[in-house]
């Protein structure tokens, strides 16, 4: 596997992190997920990184098109998702959905930030290949 292949996104990741790591610096733990995801936006756009917030991915089943939706908080750059949460600690389950969410859009690349892991940004890479 190639460094692009096991990296992919790298200076869009770069970028990306950069932002979060910013809000953490400015903010730290302890506030709800919808604070972090408010003051995440807003330092995107501060940034100039590309982003849709709460964008609805559909799932297709059989090639039909299901009622359900799944919302990710994030995706930049048209091809990252991001996850964000505000526990003390990531867990399995808070994997497995963004492993769906990447399933579910047919992208390659999702990262969990977690803001209310203490004293640093939690984070977690998810790279989705089938």
């Amino acid at each position: 596997m190639s460094d692009e292949e096991y990296f992919p996104y790298k200076a869009e990741t770069f970028k990306m992190l950069g932002a979060a790591f910013e809000v953490y610096k400015r903010i730290g733990n302890g506030f709800s997920e919808g604070v972090y995801q408010e003051a995440l936006a807003n330092e995107f756009r501060l940034r100039d990184i590309p982003f849709e917030a709460q964008p609805r991915l559909h799932i297709t089943y059989k090639g039909e098109q299901l009622q359900r939706v799944f919302i990710p908080d994030f995706i930049c750059f048209d091809a990252i998702i991001v996850e964000i949460k505000a526990v003390t600690l990531l867990t399995d389950l808070h994997r497995s959905q963004l492993f769906n969410y990447l399933k579910a859009s047919g992208m390659i690349l999702g990262y969990l930030l977690n803001f209310g892991h203490e004293p640093l940004l939690e984070r977690d890479r998810i790279l989705y290949t089938w």
